[in-house]
């Protein structure tokens, strides 16, 4: 299988404009066309945020979903993922809690984080995933850095493939702006989040 990128480039020639298209393509050892749905035994959705402006503090959703649907051109490639708000983890209980509350991310009213993807771009042999993140009722465009790991066969006759994915957002793009400010100066939280997903994937079979 194959990526293949159209690059078309305008020249002049005596005085005409002249479109000149070439095509090139990438080779993705292993790809395979069909539905992939996400492997939550072999994957992680964390994220992370500065505290007290000195350290991150990382977190998890235990409960996600993902599938993954690969085309004859894997440019034309689409994923759709959900993560359960109430399944945070910070490894503090209280912390959590309030993480769950209408100061974040208000999970009674807004019970899930929803992407879906609009893109898939080869930038420089890197892959980029252009979507729409829907956290808190807000959606905005978001665009994740892939790093396919491959694709291969486990021991129960799965066809699998890995990856991961990462992202940075302004919390404050999505309504979460709960901050403090320090005694020592400076705020308790950090505006960016950096969201990480390491990934594996299960071929559907026919």
């Amino acid at each position: 299988m194959y990526i293949r990128a159209m690059i078309s480039a305008s020249v002049y020639c005596e005085g005409a404009r002249v479109s000149n298209t070439t095509t090139t393509t990438t080779t993705i050892p292993g790809y395979k066309e069909g539905t992939w749905s996400i492997d939550p035994t072999h994957s992680e959705v964390g994220f992370s945020i500065r505290h007290l402006m000195i350290s991150k503090v990382k977190g998890t959703f235990e409960k996600f979903n993902a599938t993954f649907v690969t085309a004859p051109n894997p440019l034309d490639s689409t994923v759709t993922a959900s993560a359960e708000v109430v399944s945070v983890n910070t490894n503090e209980p209280n912390r959590d809690a309030h993480l769950r509350t209408g100061d974040f991310f208000d999970a009674e009213k807004y019970p899930t984080i929803d992407f879906v993807s609009t893109g898939v771009r080869e930038v420089n042999g890197e892959f980029l995933v252009d979507g729409m993140l829907t956290m808190k009722g807000v959606t905005r465009p978001v665009t994740f850095d892939f790093d396919f790991g491959g694709f291969g066969g486990d021991p129960y006759g799965n066809y699998k493939a890995g990856a991961t994915a990462k992202a940075e957002v302004k919390r404050e793009d999505f309504g979460l702006t709960y901050n403090a400010a320090l005694e020592t100066g400076g705020v308790l939280l950090g505006e960016t989040v950096t969201i990480t997903l390491e990934l594996q994937a299960v071929l559907q079979q026919d």
